[in-house]
């Protein structure tokens, strides 16, 4: 059961990560792998690839968003430990470096680079409180965002959600 919740939790906040775009030249300007959404927001939504791409938002709707998620990401950190922060700060390090030495090479099948293995979270020991507190603010985040959808984003967002949850389910 403790196990099934730290998966369920590191894959919510892995969730709200990859729906921000982790920029490199981010890095250079916060100390925080977390506030990393913080980063100038040039050309961010173009070209991007995942769920946000495909449901058509207006840039009203995409500022929106995007200040949800630095909320998000901010009241996140306040939850965690100095400790904690600096181990997910090395985790984050570590990805950023192994994308860009697999930069150009192929992939091998089933190969997911630069991405979380959800690992990195369940060393971070989050405590019971923690844990909870981090469920509130990714619901919370959740709600706000999905309020921002119209009805037609909404159905499209949860069939992306649908489709990434069952590619996930398949034996590799």
């Amino acid at each position: 059961m403790k196990l099934k919740s730290l998966s369920l939790i590191a894959g919510a906040i892995a969730l709200t990560l990859t729906t921000t775009s982790l920029a490199v030249k981010a890095q250079t300007l916060s100390n925080s792998p977390l506030l990393v959404a913080q980063a100038p927001e040039q050309g961010r939504w173009q070209g991007k690839k995942g769920p946000w791409a495909e449901l058509n938002l207006t840039d009203a709707q995409k500022s929106q968003i995007q200040q949800i998620q630095r909320e998000t990401r901010t009241q996140m950190e306040n939850v965690l430990t100095q400790e904690q922060k600096d181990k997910l700060k090395a985790a984050y390090e570590a990805r950023r470096a192994q994308r860009e030495a697999n930069q150009g090479q192929p992939r091998q099948p089933g190969q997911r680079l630069g991405r979380r293995s959800g690992k990195g979270f369940a060393e971070l020991n989050l405590t019971e409180a923690q844990k909870t507190q981090i469920r509130q603010i990714r619901e919370s985040s959740k709600q706000r965002i999905q309020a921002l959808l119209t009805p037609e984003q909404r159905t499209k967002l949860e069939q992306l959600r649908q489709n990434a949850q069952q590619r996930r389910q398949q034996p590799r």
